[in-house]
Formats: structure tokens, C-alpha cells, sequence
């Protein structure tokens, strides 16, 4: 089996970076244990002679004006050759062409190659992945389901996928066949799962380039980063966000619902990574802190390992706070462990809105958010906030707001701000919100989908506006010294 990551397609003026999806060791850990020679290959990153430094200075402009990083097609089909099965995540959205790319490419190299694809994205656009050449949908977590469809495949050459659960398939008469994922088939224990193959990655590449999804870290410095999942899921089911819609009922079954690993098997996870010579863990847990108790606990354990810890896909804030003030104890324990960057979800500093679109997570009229960030500088961390802006129904006053929230959050000392236009990615509950109501059509362009475009039509706020507030907020209220090192790492065309 091969788990090809695709190359990376970037916008103008974006940074361009390794996507380095968990999916990767997380499924090639559960292959290999199942006694498959397994590989990753990262397309965006190549390995051996591929040339790593011209490849990410000089990307190649696509027809739609986005920037491709990555090996050329022939080294694609080079790396497929010996393989039977080629697996390809397609999470994000604006990934999605590259994805389908590389699937019409094989496909049409070598048609007797199973192909299989998973993640949110894929399994929200099930009509355009069949049409590119996939075999095979994975509809919800997939270290289980991949087994089964090897076991499949050992069994004959033309596979049948009927009796597995959580996937969707063309059959023999062209028809499309979902089979749902079930609550039993969600793994509730996630010490059950087989640790993650890092080993496979092209660990030295992205040292090398050390251009992580997120963060600020010295130029020209080698990172030895890595990242992992202490739990999965989530309490909150924010409209904007996947979980929103891996509930019951839904095609992935319930694998939204916030679950844990043992202390005991993060520790042998840190472990591994350090004798890889890890030295930066980035911790991509949807809620760090959902389970307080615990998460002071593991904390504390983590104390003394040499790592240095950032959570760059956002610590909840309600999580940060006791009686509405900073939770000391929890800060104390960030910091012990070794956390140095963080990114805060403010979302927006319309009380309403958070209301109605995030899970209403945060009283923002009632959190000490002042306080807060002056703790968190005392304690050393780096901390970064995260603004939305356009949801359906938000007035300009409300937008407005969120902009002087986020001034006054620099000014108590928060180091950057990210504005993000909303996206109602498919497979979220704004999507179906956004399609339901007019916004936008199905048949969408998956490449605009980024946070830097509005994406919906018939917003109160018009999408230019949007685009524009976003842009200028972004260039006059962060510090100069953070919208510099930023763009030195904007990609140029070829």
C-alpha cells in the first residue's frame, strides 16, 4: 500500500507548506501492524534526490492562478508503480483538486490499482471522487475500515466492499452504494488504536523547509516538529467546524464525541518521538482541555521532557478560565509542560453570533480576557488569537466589534491576530445551512475555499466588503514585526 499526500496547492500571496495530515501515520501504523508493506510518499515534500529548496522557491502556476509545490506528475506515477493500493486523504477543501488530479493521473496509468480516499471532505463529494477514479470511500475513521478493505483485496482482484461498514463504493451496475458507519464501529478506547507509523514521514523534509500549518519560528532554522492527538473529538459542536457533523445518525456515526488516550499511552507516544529526534510536538487536539481533570493530570506527567509544546489548533478558552477568571492552575501546567505557543478561538466578539454559530463556548461579556492574556505572557507563551468574520446574518456593527476586540486584545499583549472570512466547509452544519438557504451551490469551486475568500453569496455583509475588512484588518492590527516574518515565506511563481 502507498498513502500518497498530493502536492499543495497555495494562493497567491499564501504561505506554501507540507500539509503533513495525522492521517498518514495514523493509517500506515494500522496497515503495518496488520502485516502490509507500507509506504508514505509526500508529493508536496518528495524524498531522496528530489530537489526540496527549488521545489518550494519555485512553484508552478496552475491554470486556476494557484501555486502548485510539489514533484511532477511522472515522479508521482514513478512512486505508485510497485504498489497494489493507493490510499489519498482529501480533508480540506481547498485541497480538493489536487486530490481528484492525482486519482484521474493514476487512474489512467495504471486502471487495475485499487484507489481508496477518506476524510471529511471526500465524504461530503462522494459524486466528484467516483468520477475521478476512486474505488473506494472511507466514510469515517479509518484505522479499522482500512483492514478490512486489505483483507478484501487479498481475497480477490476484483474486491467486493459490501459487507463493510463506513464506506461508500460504485458496484458492478454503476450504482453508488453507502454503507453508514455505525456507533459500534467508532473506536471508543483509543489505546485500541496502533501507534502512528511517524517513522514513514519525510521527517528530515520538513525540518529542513520548517513550515509547520501554523506558528512563528526563526527563518533558516532547522524544526524538528512533529505533531499528534492526545484525544479526538470534541464537547462543543461549533456550526463552522467537521464535528458538527459526526454525530449519530451521520455517515461517519458518532465520531465527534470527545474521547481520550490513556496517560500512559501519550507518554509512549512522546516516547517514540523523541527517540526520532523530535524536538517540537504539535499538539493537534480539537479540545486539549475537554476533560480538565485529566488534561491537569497528563499535563503534569509531560513535565521534565525536554520537549518544547505548541497548540496550534486552538485551546478552547472557557477551557483557559475558572468563575470567569484565569485558571492559574491550568496555566502553571501548560507552562511546566513545555507549551510555548498557543492559539486562542475568541471567533468573534459578537455575543450572538457565538451564540448561534459556536456551541455558545464563551460568555465574551463576562470572561476576563484582559487578565487572561496579561497571565499568559507572565507564564511565557506565545499566544495568537482567531477572528471569523461573515457569517450569514452578521451585521457590519457586529463585524465591527470583533475588529475592536481583537485591537484590544493586542494591546493587552496578545502577540498576532488571524482573521478567517467563514467557511462553511462540507460535512459541517454551515454547509448545509449555506446551501439550504442560497448561499452558495453544490457544484461550488472546492479551490476558493480558503480562509482569505468569502465564499458565500447573499451575506448581509457583501463578500468584497469581507475580503477587504479582512485584509486590512490583518495588515493594521498585528505588529509589523509578525506581518514581515510572514511574508518572507509568501510563494512566487516560477
Amino acid at each position: 500500500m502507498l498513502l500518497l499526500s498530493p502536492p499543495v496547492q497555495s494562493p497567491p500571496g499564501a504561505t506554501n507548506k507540507p500539509n503533513a495530515s495525522l492521517a498518514y501515520p495514523n493509517l500506515a501504523g494500522a496497515v503495518r501492524a496488520h502485516g502490509v508493506d507500507v509506504r508514505i510518499f509526500d508529493a508536496c515534500v518528495g524524498d531522496g534526490d528530489d530537489p526540496l529548496e527549488e521545489m518550494f522557491a519555485n512553484p508552478t502556476m496552475l491554470p486556476s492562478g494557484y501555486l502548485r509545490t510539489g514533484v511532477s506528475d511522472e515522479r508521482i506515477l514513478g512512486a505508485v508503480a510497485d504498489h497494489d493500493i493507493v490510499a489519498i486523504s482529501s480533508i480540506f477543501t481547498d485541497q480538493e483538486t489536487m486530490a481528484l488530479r492525482c486519482a484521474r493521473l493514476i487512474r489512467a496509468a495504471y486502471p487495475d490499482k485499487v484507489l481508496i480516499t477518506g476524510g471529511v471532505n471526500a465524504r461530503s463529494r462522494l459524486p466528484r471522487f467516483f468520477a475521478a477514479g476512486f474505488d473506494l470511500v472511507c466514510l469515517s475513521e479509518g484505522e479499522q475500515t482500512i483492514l478490512e478493505i486489505v483483507d478484501a483485496v487479498r481475497r480477490s482482484p476484483r474486491p467486493d466492499f459490501s459487507a463493510i461498514h463506513g464506506v461508500a463504493f460504485v458496484d458492478a451496475g454503476g450504482a453508488t452504494r453507502v454503507n453508514p458507519a455505525r456507533a459500534q464501529d467508532v473506536v471508543w478506547d483509543l489505546d485500541e488504536l496502533p501507534m502512528p507509523a511517524w517513522d514513514l514521514l519525510p521527517n528530515q523534509r520538513y525540518w529542513t523547509m520548517a513550515r509547520p500549518h501554523s506558528g512563528l519560528f526563526e527563518p533558516g532554522v532547522e524544526l524538528r516538529y512533529a505533531q499528534m492527538m492526545t484525544s479526538l473529538g470534541c464537547p462543543f459542536h461549533c456550526a463552522y467546524c467537521h464535528i458538527s457533523g459526526e454525530q449519530e445518525g451521520s455517515l461517519s456515526g458518532p465520531i465527534g464525541k470527545f474521547r481520550i488516550k490513556s496517560d500512559e499511552r501519550v507518554l509512549a507516544e512522546l516516547d517514540m518521538l523523541k527517540d526520532l529526534g523530535v524536538q517540537d510536538v504539535f499538539i493537534e487536539d480539537d479540545s486539549l482541555l475537554g476533560d480538565k481533570r485529566r488534561a491537569l493530570r497528563l499535563l503534569r506527567k509531560i513535565q521534565g521532557s525536554g520537549f518544547r509544546i505548541c497548540d496550534l489548533n486552538g485551546i478552547n478558552i472557557i477551557h483557559l478560565l475558572k468563575r470567569w477568571k484565569p485558571d492559574h492552575e491550568v496555566l502553571e501546567a501548560l507552562a511546566g509542560a513545555g507549551f510555548t505557543q498557543i492559539n486562542l478561538p475568541f471567533e468573534s466578539g459578537s455575543l450572538r453570533i457565538l451564540r448561534k454559530y459556536a456551541s455558545n463556548k464563551l460568555n465574551i461579556e463576562m470572561a476576563d480576557i484582559k487578565s487572561l492574556i496579561i497571565a499568559m505572557k507572565e507564564y511565557g507563551f506565545r499566544i495568537y488569537g482567531n477572528y471569523m468574520l461573515g457569517y450569514p446574518d452578521e451585521t457590519m456593527e457586529e463585524i465591527e466589534r470583533t475588529l475592536d476586540l481583537a485591537r484590544e486584545h493586542v494591546s493587552y499583549g496578545l502577540d498576532a491576530t488571524h482573521f478567517f472570512v467563514v467557511v462553511p466547509l462540507p460535512g459541517s452544519a454551515l454547509y448545509d445551512k449555506a446551501v439550504a438557504e442560497g448561499h452558495f451551490t453544490e457544484d461550488f469551486d472546492p479551490d476558493v475555499m480558503n480562509i482569505y475568500r468569502a465564499n458565500m453569496t447573499g451575506t448581509l455583509v457583501p463578500g468584497h466588503v469581507l475580503e477587504e475588512i479582512r485584509n486590512r484588518a490583518w495588515d493594521e492590527i498585528n505588529p509589523a514585526s509578525y506581518i514581515e516574518a510572514k511574508r518572507r515565506t509568501v510563494a512566487k511563481a516560477s
